[in-house]
């Protein structure tokens, strides 16, 4: 009896171990929902604060919950080792995460978002930090729709995807 290998399957496998096992530095996204406790959001701090002591690139967006603990952690850990890519304009931001973000050494403004939704203009940059990245580490709910869509999309560009839901 012979058996058949799906050569695709297998090239993505051995591409996936190989970022996995990878010693030197990576490009990682954080990303996750707005709606995150506290405790969590400690959790996600202390989890970017350690993969930038590493020697990892964190990219992530501007948002508060999930994105404003990694840029916490972030920043604590090595400033220069951190991108914000925001969906809108930096004034768009609200006044706490401004304060923030002013922080933020390698911040990128997307003020053509500002005439879109906050929704549409989250999967544009969402698509964006994917693009970027080589890893995505995920925070989110089971219907965290544009969340879930960037995972996949980043899967179908072979990245490296961990998802942890909250619920």
């Amino acid at each position: 009896m012979s058996q058949s290998i799906d050569l695709p399957k297998v090239d993505e496998f051995l591409q996936e171990l190989a970022t996995i096992q990878q010693t030197s530095s990576k490009r990682i996204a954080v990303l996750g929902s707005r709606h995150v406790p506290i405790t969590h959001q400690n959790l996600i701090e202390m989890m970017t604060y350690a993969l930038v002591l590493e020697g990892n690139r964190i990219i992530t967006s501007g948002s508060t919950g999930t994105n404003f603990a990694a840029i916490r952690g972030a920043l604590r850990a090595e400033p220069s080792l951190l991108t914000v890519i925001l969906p809108q304009s930096l004034d768009r931001q609200p006044r706490e995460s401004r304060e923030q973000l002013e922080q933020v050494m390698h911040l990128v403004e997307s003020p053509e978002g500002d005439d879109l939704s906050l929704a549409e203009a989250s999967a544009l940059c969402n698509q964006e930090i994917v693009s970027r990245c080589q890893q995505l580490i995920c925070f989110a709910f089971h219907d965290s729709h544009t969340l879930l869509n960037t995972c996949r999309e980043a899967e179908e560009q072979r990245k490296v995807v961990t998802l942890f839901y909250f619920d």
